[in-house]
This record gives structure tokens, sequence and C-alpha cells, in this order.
């Protein structure tokens, strides 16, 4: 069953890790999707994964942090695919530290992308999305905005923040049917964790109920299902998926 036969996506941070992973569900469950990222040039094997289900891929250069670059990305969409029925805002970095030592470029470069990203995404998409009287967005937060981490002020506010723009944001545009929802992964297979080392492995194991690092296609379908009408009376929610460690 393809759940998303006719639709059109747009994700952000498309380029590796889970955003790749979130196109290429999209893709096999019949939707069409547009990458956005700083490096168009990194979302080729995005592209080609894509394209392998049939579908059509659009990659799009913008930094999310730019209001104007963010709705150049959606006048593309709109003309290329004549509609909008998905944004998934995923764009994100880190810059760790601890709170005593952390700059104010390390904070700032943080909210920037996380959070007022996200808020630039949810208000440009808004409109034709209101306009259309349906649609889906799906934020990407993180158990470390549920929770907080130790080196991670900048992170944890910033991901913090994106539930409460999700739940505001639910609350202005249910009436003109779009929905706004919001995915809490824990720790992922991604290319920051791979960079730790057996001991960081093994603490952060220690606190995972179900014993294992999460794989990106697990956040994936859980943003398939909050995109598609399986979860159509679901909205201002936060969904984690984290093994259980925020339970």
């Amino acid at each position: 069953m393809e759940l998303l036969k006719e639709k059109f996506a747009l994700v952000t941070g498309a380029s590796r890790g889970i955003g790749r992973a979130i196109c290429v569900v999209m893709a096999q469950n019949g939707a069409d999707v547009a990458g956005v990222d700083i490096d168009p040039d990194a979302m080729a094997e995005t592209a080609k994964l894509v394209e392998a289900e049939g579908r059509r891929f659009m990659s799009l250069k913008a930094d999310v942090c730019e209001m104007d670059e963010f709705e150049a990305s959606v006048r593309s969409v709109m003309d290329g695919f004549g509609r909008l029925d998905v944004l998934v805002n995923n764009a994100g970095i880190t810059r760790d530290n601890l709170l005593i030592r952390m700059n104010s470029e390390e904070w700032q470069s943080v909210i920037d992308i996380n959070l007022t990203g996200v808020f630039n995404g949810v208000k440009v998409a808004a409109r034709p999305m209101m306009k259309q009287r349906s649609g889906s967005i799906v934020n990407i937060s993180s158990v470390v905005g549920l929770l907080g981490n130790p080196g991670q002020v900048n992170y944890s506010a910033s991901k913090a923040g994106v539930l409460g723009i999700t739940k505001s944001a639910a609350r202005e545009m249910a009436k003109r049917g779009v929905r706004v929802n919001a995915v809490a992964p824990g720790y992922i297979k991604t290319r920051m964790t791979e960079e730790l080392s057996d001991d960081a492995r093994k603490a952060l194991m220690s606190n995972i109920p179900l014993n294992r690092l999460g794989e990106p296609e697990d956040v994936a379908n859980v943003v398939l299902f909050l995109a598609s009408g399986l979860s159509e009376y679901m909205t201002g929610q936060v969904v984690s998926v984290d093994g259980g460690m925020a339970m």
C-alpha cells in the first residue's frame, strides 16, 4: 500500500542519515520528494535512491536559517509539483560544549539552524497548506529536548523549542486541516554516533532499554506514519523513537 500516493513532500537536511532515509521511505510509499540542503551536490545519492523507486526528486539549495531561501524552496516545489502535502523539518547540527565553556557562536549557530530553521519552514509551508486545507508537517526534535544532556545546552534548548513550535502551530493550523507533529529520536546510527568511542557507546547502551542504537529507518517509518492518513486524527503530538530512553 502506497501511503503517500500522489503526494509531494519537502525534506530538509536530505543529504544523509535520517533525512535521506525519510526521503527514500516516502518515495517507496508513492511520494515525489524535494530535498533541501546547503550543499545540493551532497544529495546525489539521495536523488539516486529516490529515483530508483520510480519517483521524482528535486534537489534544492537553501540555508534553512534564511527565510527568503526557504520561501524560494517552497516556491520551487509549488512550481514543480503544483502543491505541498508534507514538510519534514529535519536539518540540524550540534556544537557540543559544557555550559561554562560554550561561546556565543556555538550557542547561536545551533539555535539558528535547529530552531529558527524549523520556524521558517513551518511559517512558509503554512500558507499553501492552509489554502489547500490539508497538509502534514513533521518536525524532528530529539530525546535530548525532553531529558536534557550534559554538554548540549544549546542543542537541548533548540530541540525543546521545536516542541513548543509544534504544539503552538498545531493549535493555530488545525481548523484549516493542517496537522503538525514532532518526532523525538534517541541515539540513531549516523555519522555522529559512528565517531563514538567503545566506552562512550557502552555508556549509551546502559541508558537504552532496547539495548541498541536506532537505525535511520526507525525514525523514517514514524515520520511516514505521521505524514500519512494513518495518523489523520493526530496533531500537536511528540512521538519518541528512542529505544525506551524517555519512557
